[in-house]
């Protein structure tokens, strides 16, 4: 049963008998008040507050939002005691077993839930429920250390699950606290008599007078002013700059004075001095001016132009103190900020219209006083629609009110001034909607960084989503700070994983802080279970250093693949474009049979195929799509061999085969099918289903430099051995993203250097009668050596058989390890063109002969936008640069 729907005797004898922790409290008050006698104690201790990602606030603000022990606006202190009550420990003789959730994915957004309170980015919890769904059993422990919008908490307990929510954010906690809270005031009951009372109160700010009667105000648009730069006169953006009828903005448009053209992107702005009744000092701001009334009418909503009385009471507001507003606070003046359009703020305060701000402080005081923490949550829920921030854009079909530019502090020319009680009545019915679909019994809530989770126990948690920040994409401290500034608990920024010029973080320094949330995550999850990353950024830097991150952490990446049923095009996704597409990682755990058995058999040949088996087993064995298999591209031999070097490296170990001796011994030991390899048990499920399909779709690829070159040519040469002139017009249209700093190499290295060419003499290569027999006719009969068949086959480049690529494969190291030494003793402090095949191929070979020095040496010849996005030379150069005692 729902909270909304119990009646009053129920919720009152549930209230008498409450179970915590294995403890019986004789009311949830009295649960309350003992759990935060224990916090404010824990309060007192100044090595809990070196905690990282210890919020910045006083400590009764933390007691008063906090409710412990299932929520505290700073680090938990019982979170292990809730492991320790509702957790299974770990049991390595406990089967289980589970490929990644191999299904592209694809919700709407067009939920109660998801809609009821806004966050800067946020995963519809219905896609994060197929995932909890996939990896977990009912009453398993779901980790989120990024969670933000609350999506994880909702998806795992509407699942079953008992979710464990972490985020560096106050307003993330608290916001991830009422989503799961099971209080009865989430159906705000009563609520209609305190907007009722709120309304009276405010009659003469919130009506406008239509053809003498009261009409309820919606909205008002206000419209910057700019200069004309020819005539000096101000002119109102409103009906210049913006078409009114059709929403059409112009960049530019005419001045009404004189005719001049004025640019809506580079002109100046017209400021004015006011008073400001909260500071109770003189100030400055950019001049506005009242130009639209929206308020509700008979058959429904209709516009007005402001009269004197619309703009007279607007003005009054301007002089009014508002009451209850929090102490003012400062702005940060980080990356968000803005030196044009933010003129004159100084103080979140200024983020809201007078009238706005005096209204919405009676409201949060009335839902406060009503609903308790719930109360604020849901004026917290109202936020995002009552700044300056949301944009106007007016249509042909009426008005358009549009939200705030999502991950920004823009201040838009029209601005849109909600009124905070017609919005607080309009949100009541989503609420309630909620009310009757949330109902969390056991969950926990950590206000701390994901760097360091020492509250949660080693092997302790069953999976693991995550939705982190992805470099630049979105300053969360600085974007937060609007709605913390009404909790009075501020996020610490110091840990905050971003890149941020104004806290002097760059790409490593989001790399490092991500990597030691990883590591966190790796200690916590239990050996052979799952962690799911979401990852949505346009900047391939991000991708690799994510990439990088997982490794260094010891997590190993089993697939990756979208949101919205498209397939990942790229191979590996280390040379372009993969992140523009919403990405879902998923990565595991080694499980602790292999990590025992690797410290055995470390640097070994047998180490090599333990970990490829049990890699192999943890890869989906088939994926279809309309009809069609897709290629697995983690069980293609360039990718496992990636993947094992990797794991030895992380451990710092040295790899005891080479690419070619790898690639063999994958053909000697494992069936393959389509390009990818199985264990045996796996093989005969992929035939079966592969009869069930009319093809294999092929990758996409995007040759950028010597690596998805080489690939992109496998790929042709499997499906059709060529010749050089057949290949080259088309390898020419491939080459034009050609990186800058790659060496550029013609077709006929690439070719010599990877490939074989039959000569016309001897028996035709199996891979070109194959091909040649399927595709003419009269080739289907002839024997390998028929004259005919050699001279139709002549020339053709096709690709080595695994066994026989040894040799070839050994030219093209040396081939490679001396142009790497040609680098190792150049002059120059930095190369700006090069191969970088070359130089992972030096790289590999000096940690082998565990000289460091020379991959450290190299590496910072090389440009460091260079290093930051190759995941296979930064795994080496952060390594060296351990073994050698570097931070």
């Amino acid at each position: 049963m729902n909270l909304i729907d119990k009646t009053p005797e129920q919720l009152a004898n549930e209230s008498a008998r409450v179970e915590c922790l294995g403890m019986t409290f004789e009311s949830d008050d009295a649960r309350r008040a003992y759990f935060l006698g224990k916090l404010r104690e824990k309060l007192q201790d100044t090595e809990f507050r070196k905690i990282e990602g210890f919020p910045l606030g006083s400590d009764e603000d933390i007691l008063r939002l906090s409710d412990p022990p299932y929520y505290t606006a700073c680090p938990n202190p019982f979170i292990a005691e809730f492991i320790a009550h509702h957790g299974k420990p770990y049991d390595p003789n406990t089967p289980y077993h589970r490929e990644p959730f191999a299904v592209d994915v694809s919700e709407g957004k067009n939920d109660p839930i998801y809609k009821l309170h806004s966050y800067h980015t946020k995963v519809p919890y219905k896609s994060i429920s197929h995932f909890i769904d996939h990896f977990t059993e009912p009453g398993d422990l779901v980790l989120d250390v990024f969670a933000g919008s609350g999506m994880t908490g909702v998806a795992a307990s509407l699942a079953g699950r008992i979710p464990i929510c972490i985020d560096l954010s106050p307003i993330c906690g608290f916001i991830n606290h009422n989503y799961l809270v099971p209080d009865a005031r989430r159906a705000l009951p009563g609520v209609e008599s305190i907007i009722r009372t709120l309304e009276e109160k405010h009659r003469d700010g919130i009506v406008t007078l239509v053809n003498g009667k009261q009409a309820h105000i919606q909205f008002g648009v206000w419209s910057d002013i700019v200069y004309c730069p020819d005539c000096s006169h101000e002119v109102v953006f409103w009906g210049n700059g913006v078409e009114i009828q059709t929403g059409k903005m112009h960049k530019e448009f005419g001045c009404p004075h004189c005719g001049a053209a004025i640019s809506s992107l580079t002109c100046q702005k017209v400021h004015e001095s006011y008073f400001d009744a909260v500071l109770a000092a003189p100030a400055e701001r950019i001049k506005r001016e009242l130009v639209l009334i929206n308020h509700e009418a008979i058959d429904g909503r209709r516009e007005k132009d402001p009269d004197e009385q619309d703009v007279r009471i607007a003005g009054e507001y301007e002089s009014r103190l508002p009451a209850g507003l929090p102490t003012p606070r400062e702005l940060i003046r980080g990356d968000m900020y803005r030196s044009g359009y933010h003129f004159g703020m100084t103080h979140v305060h200024q983020f809201f219209d007078a009238r706005v701000l005096c209204i919405a402080c009676d409201v949060r005081e009335a839902l406060v006083g009503a609903y308790g923490n719930y109360g604020l949550f849901v004026f917290t829920s109202l936020l995002n629609r009552l700044t300056r921030m949301n944009r106007f854009i007016p249509t042909k079909n009426g008005s358009g009110v549009v939200g705030p530019f999502s991950g920004t502090l823009y201040m838009p020319p029209l601005q849109v001034e909600r009124e905070p009680i017609a919005y607080l009545r309009d949100k009541v019915p989503t609420h309630r909607k909620c009310a009757r679909m949330l109902a969390t019994q056991h969950y926990i809530v950590s206000t701390q960084s994901a760097t360091a989770v020492s509250q949660i126990p080693d092997d302790s948690i069953d999976y693991v989503f995550i939705d982190p920040p992805f470099g630049a994409n979105l300053m969360y401290s600085e974007l937060n700070f609007l709605n913390e500034y009404w909790l009075g608990v501020f996020t610490n920024a110091e840990p905050e994983a971003i890149q941020n010029s104004t806290q002097h973080k760059d790409l490593d320094s989001y790399r490092q802080l991500m990597t030691r949330a990883l590591h966190e995550i790796y200690r916590v999850l239990k050996p052979g279970r799952w962690v799911t990353i979401e990852f949505h950024n346009s900047n391939n830097s991000v991708w690799q250093a994510i990439q990088t991150a997982l490794w260094q952490a010891g997590l190993v990446i089993a697939d990756v693949r979208v949101l919205d049923r498209r397939k990942i095009t790229m191979l590996q996704g280390t040379h372009a474009n993969i992140a523009k597409q919403d990405l879902v990682i998923s990565a595991y755990r080694p499980n602790g049979g292999l990590e025992e058995r690797f410290k055995l058999d470390a640097g070994t040949e047998a180490g090599v195929w333990d970990f490829i088996r049990t890699h192999l087993t943890q890869l989906p064995v088939f994926v279809a799509d309309d009809g069609k298999a897709q290629v697995v591209v983690e069980r293609q031999n360039y990718l496992l061999f990636d993947r094992m070097v990797a794991f030895h490296v992380q451990r710092g170990f040295s790899v005891p085969a080479s690419a070619a001796e790898f690639y063999a011994g994958l053909e000697q030991r494992f069936p393959v099918r389509d390009g990818m390899y199985f264990m045996s048990d796996q093989v005969a499920e992929y035939d079966r289903k592969r009869m069930t399909v009319s093809e294999v779709l092929q990758l996409d690829l995007f040759v950028t430099d010597e690596s998805s070159a080489i690939q992109w040519l496998k790929q042709q040469l499997t499906k059709k051995p060529q010749t050089f002139q057949d290949m080259h017009p088309q390898f020419m249209r491939e080459i034009g993203g050609w990186a800058k700093h790659e060496k550029a190499l013609e077709l006929s290295d690439l070719l010599e250097q990877n490939f074989l060419r039959y000569d016309g003499k001897g028996d035709v290569p199996s891979q070109i009668h194959s091909y040649l027999s399927t595709d003419f006719r009269e080739m289907r009969n002839l024997t390998k050596d028929d004259p005919d068949l050699q001279n139709k086959a002549k020339d053709r480049w096709y690709v080595p058989d695994p066994n026989k690529a040894g040799d070839l494969e050994k030219l093209r190291e040396r081939t490679l390890l001396r142009e790497f030494e040609d680098y190792r003793q150049s002059a120059q402090r930095k190369l700006k063109v090069f191969r970088l095949e070359a130089v992972r191929a030096g790289f590999r070979r000096a940690w082998q002969d565990r000289d460091y020095q020379t991959i450290i040496e190299v590496a910072n010849k090389i440009p460091d936008a260079v290093l930051q996005e190759d995941p296979k030379l930064l795994m080496w150069y952060d390594q060296a640069v351990t073994r050698m005692g570097g931070n």
